[in-house]
C-alpha cells in the first residue's frame, strides 16, 4: 500500500481518522524534528517514516492518505540530549504517543529503552543508541465507533454508596465468570459480577487505575507486577491486560451494563507522575517528547525532577500544554467511555503552584467551567509528599475527599483507644470541622475505614503488624501504623472466642462508616472476609493474596447478608445522608428534639466531662426530622448508640413529647433485634444499635 503524507491540521492532538486516511498531532515546544514511525501488526518491525511539519503552539502534524484504523505507530523525536538544562531527546527510542487511544505490546525491559548507557557514572549524561522501537508498546489507530443506548445513572452524591475494586482481581477467582474473560472489563461485565454488585445495594465502583501502565524494572526481575496500576504510561488508552477482546469497545460495553443496573463506574486516575521514574528511568513517552514541558524539574538543577508522588517524577500541571492533556484526558473518559467521576491519586500534585498547592489553580478552574467535567462525581486524594501536602478540606466545594483522619479516628475508637470521643462524633457528624467551610456538604467527606492501600478489614481485626515479605522488600514497605488489632493471635485463628470478637468488629467498623453522615466507601471483598495474609501493601501481588475469594463459608454469606442490609438501612432513613450540616440549633415541635444530640448512657446530654472521660467508650447519636408536618404525626428520629467498651451498658433512652417507644431496627450484637423500648436498653459490649421513633 502506497502512502501519500499531506501536512495535515494540528487539532485534535492524537491519532484522528476520516474517511480517506489519518491525521497526526504531537506537541512537543523544544524538538528541531518530529518522525512518525508505522510499524507492522506484529509491532516489531518499522514499515515507514514521515516528517511532522511544525505548527504553531508547538504543535506537530501530518496527515497520512489511506491509513486505517489498526495502524500501529509511534514517534522519534529529535532535539538536543542536554541532561543539566532539561533536555532528555534522543531519535533512537520510540515513543508512545500521549494521545493514543489504544496501546499494542508490552514493554520489554532492556537497555536499548534507556536514552543512556548504564552502568557509567553519571550515566544519565550519557546517550545510548540503540533502536527501542522492538521493545516498547505501540500506539494504535483506533476504531473509537460505538451505538451508546445507555442513560447515565447520575446518582444524587447524598445516595452514593461507594465500592472500590480492582478490574483483575473482582473476577479471577468467580467460580461463575467464563474462564476465558476473567480479570478482564469483559468479566467485570459478567451477568453474575455485576448480579454480585447490584444485590449490595452498591451505586457507584470505582475501579483502581485502568489507564495503560507498565510493570517496574525491578518488579519484573523479582517475578512480581504492578498489580494496583498506579504506574502510568498513557493517560487515553485503556490498559490492555484488561481487554480480552483487544478492543476498546470492551470497556465501553461494559459501562453501558452497569449504566444499565443504575451503577456509575468512576475511575482511579493518576495524573501525579508516570511510569518514566527519576533521572535514570526509561524513556518511553513525554520525557522523550519534550523533558522540560511535561515534568516539573528541580529549578536550580534541571537534571533531577521534583518526586513529589514518591515515584521519581512530577506531572507538570502548571504548564498550559500539560494541563490540556489532563483535561483532555478527563473530557475523553467522560465524553467517549460514558464513565461517572474520578478519584484523583494524590490530588495535591495536582495543583500546586511556585507557592505551593493553590486552591485558585488552573487545573480547578478548568475543570469548574468545562460543561462535561463540572457534571461529574470529582474525588481527590487530598495529599502528596511534598512540603505542606496535607491539604484535608481545601479541595473547592463540588469535590468530594478521602478522609484518612476519619478512617484512623473510627479504628482507634473500635480498637478501644482512650479519648476517642470527641473526634468520633465529629466523624458521625460528617468531619464539617473540615468540610463545612465554603458552602461544603456532609458529602464532601468520603467516609473509609478501608482501601486498596493498606489491610483489609478482616486483616484490620486479625493483624498487629504487617507482613508484607512477599513484597521482596524485607517487609519496610506499607504503612507502619494501622490502628489494628488480633485479639490475642497473630492471623487466622481456629479460636471460637477469638474469631467471635473479630467478627462483631468488622459489624462494628461498618456499621459506624454506613450510619455516619457522608459518603461511604467499601473495599470490594470486604464484606466477604477477604484476607491478604497480613500484607497492607499488596500493590505487587497479582495472585490470590489480591484477588477475591468466592469460595462463600456459610459465615461469609452471614456477613454479606449483614452489609447489604446495613446498606439498605442507610437508603430507607434519609436521616443518615442528610445533605446539609446541623448543629443543634433547631427542634421538632412534635419530639421536641433537636436536630441533632449527642447523649450518655446516663440518659443526659453529653456534658464536657463526658466528652473528655477517658474512660467513656459509650454514646448515642440523635438525628431529628424537625421539618414542620401534621400535628398527629411524630417527626421522624433516629438513635444511634455506639458502645466500644469491653462490657455492656446500660443506655438511658431519649424521651419524646409524645412518650413513645423507641424500636430497635439494627444491631452488630444480634441478628434479631429485640423490639420496642421505653427507658433503656442493655447495649452489648462492642456493639452498635439503631432506633427508629414508633
Amino acid at each position: 500500500m502506497q502512502i501519500k503524507a499531506a501536512p495535515g491540521k494540528p487539532y485534535p492532538l492524537g491519532a484522528s481518522c476520516d474517511s480517506r486516511g489519518v491525521n497526526f498531532a504531537l506537541f512537543s515546544a523544544s524538538a528541531e524534528e518530529v518522525q512518525l514511525c508505522l510499524y507492522d501488526a506484529g509491532g516489531k518491525r518499522e514499515l515507514s517514516r514521515f516528517n511532522l511539519e511544525a505548527g504553531s503552539d508547538g504543535i506537530w502534524h501530518v496527515y497520512c492518505k489511506s491509513l486505517s484504523p489498526g495502524t500501529l505507530y509511534g514517534y522519534r523525536v529529535y532535539g538536543p540530549y542536554d541532561p543539566i538544562n532539561g533536555h532528555r531527546f534522543n531519535h533512537h527510542k520510540l515513543l508512545v504517543d500521549p494521545y493514543a487511544r489504544q496501546l499494542y505490546g508490552q514493554l520489554t525491559w532492556c537497555g536499548a529503552v534507556f536514552g543512556y548507557q548504564s552502568g557509567e557514572k553519571n550515566a544519565d549524561l550519557t546517550f545510548d543508541t540503540r533502536d527501542s522501537g522492538p521493545y516498547v508498546p505501540k500506539g494504535v489507530v483506533a476504531n473509537e465507533s460505538y451505538h451508546w443506548s445507555d442513560q447515565r445513572p447520575r446518582v444524587p452524591w447524598d445516595q452514593t454508596v461507594i465500592y472500590e475494586t480492582h478490574v483483575r482481581g473482582f473476577t479471577m477467582g468467580h467460580p461463575d465468570v467464563d474462564a476465558s474473560v476473567r480479570g478482564t472489563f469483559a468479566g467485570l461485565a459478567d451477568v453474575n459480577a455485576l448480579a454480585y454488585v447490584k444485590s449490595l445495594g452498591i451505586t457507584t465502583v470505582e475501579l483502581l487505575p485502568v489507564h495503560a501502565f507498565i510493570d517496574e524494572q525491578f518488579l519484573t526481575e523479582k517475578g512480581l507486577k504492578n498489580y494496583w496500576g498506579y504506574n502510568t504510561l498513557n493517560y487515553f488508552a485503556p490498559a490492555a491486560r484488561y481487554l480480552h477482546t483487544g478492543s476498546i469497545a470492551e470497556f465501553k460495553n461494559m459501562v453501558e451494563r452497569y449504566h444499565d443496573a443504575g451503577i456509575e463506574i468512576i475511575l482511579d486516575v493518576v495524573y501525579n507522575h508516570t511510569a518514566e521514574s527519576d533521572h535514570l528511568g526509561p524513556t518511553l513517552a513525554f520525557r522523550g517528547i519534550d523533558n522540560a514541558s511535561y515534568y516539573c524539574l528541580q529549578p536550580d538543577n534541571a537534571r533531577f525532577y521534583v518526586n513529589l508522588s514518591g515515584c521519581g517524577n512530577t506531572l507538570n500541571t502548571s504548564h498550559p500544554a500539560v494541563l490540556r492533556m489532563v483535561i483532555d484526558s478527563l473530557r475523553y473518559w467522560v465524553s467517549e467511555m460514558h464513565v461517572d467521576g474520578f478519584r484523583f491519586d494524590l490530588a495535591t500534585t495536582l495543583a500546586r503552584g511556585p507557592g505551593g498547592f493553590d486552591p485558585d489553580h488552573a487545573f480547578f478552574s478548568e475543570i469548574r467551567r468545562d460543561p462535561v467535567l463540572s457534571r461529574v462525581k470529582l474525588i481527590a486524594e487530598p495529599w502528596d509528599l511534598g512540603a505542606d501536602g496535607y491539604q484535608l478540606g481545601r479541595f473547592p466545594a463540588e469535590w468530594g475527599e478521602w478522609n484518612d483522619r476519619y478512617r484512623d479516628t473510627v479504628r482507634r475508637f473500635w480498637r478501644g483507644d482512650s479519648g476517642q470521643l470527641p473526634a468520633l462524633a465529629g466523624c458521625l457528624h460528617g468531619s464539617s470541622a473540615s468540610f463545612e467551610h465554603s458552602g461544603r456538604h456532609p458529602h464532601a467527606s468520603i467516609n473509609l475505614v478501608t482501601s486498596h492501600d493498606g489491610f483489609t478489614l478482616l486483616d484490620l481485626v486479625s493483624y498487629r503488624k504487617r507482613h508484607n515479605q512477599a513484597n521482596g522488600e524485607d517487609n519496610r514497605d506499607g504503612h507502619e501504623s494501622n490502628f489494628s488489632e488480633n485479639y490475642g493471635v497473630e492471623g487466622a485463628t481456629k479460636d471460637v472466642s477469638v474469631n467471635a470478637i473479630r467478627n462483631r468488629q468488622r459489624k462494628n467498623l461498618l456499621a459506624t462508616m454506613f450510619l455516619s453522615q457522608g459518603t461511604p466507601m467499601l473495599l470490594a471483598g470486604d464484606e466477604l472476609a477477604r484476607t491478604q495474609l497480613g500484607n497492607n501493601n499488596a500493590y505487587c501481588q497479582d495472585n490470590e493474596v489480591s484477588w477475591i475469594d468466592w469460595s462463600f463459608k456459610e459465615s461469609d454469606r452471614e456477613f454479606a447478608s449483614f452489609v447489604r442490609r446495613l446498606i439498605a438501612l442507610r437508603k430507607d432513613v434519609p436521616l443518615l445522608r442528610r445533605d446539609r450540616f446541623v448543629h443543634g440549633k433547631q427542634r421538632s415541635a412534635s419530639t421536641g428534639f433537636a436536630d441533632i444530640e449527642w447523649h450518655s448512657a446516663a440518659g443526659q446530654q453529653m456534658q464536657e466531662q463526658d466528652w473528655h472521660d477517658p474512660e467513656c467508650f459509650c454514646m448515642g447519636m440523635l438525628l431529628s426530622d424537625v421539618r414542620k408536618i401534621s400535628a398527629s404525626e411524630a417527626a421522624p428520629a433516629v438513635l444511634i448508640v455506639l458502645n466500644a467498651a469491653i462490657q455492656p451498658q446500660n443506655f438511658h433512652l431519649p424521651r419524646s413529647k409524645s412518650g413513645r417507644a423507641w424500636r430497635c431496627v439494627f444491631s452488630t450484637a444480634c441478628d434479631d433485634q429485640p423490639g420496642a423500648f421505653i427507658g433503656s436498653l442493655t447495649v452489648a459490649a462492642r456493639s452498635v444499635y439503631v432506633l427508629l421513633t414508633e
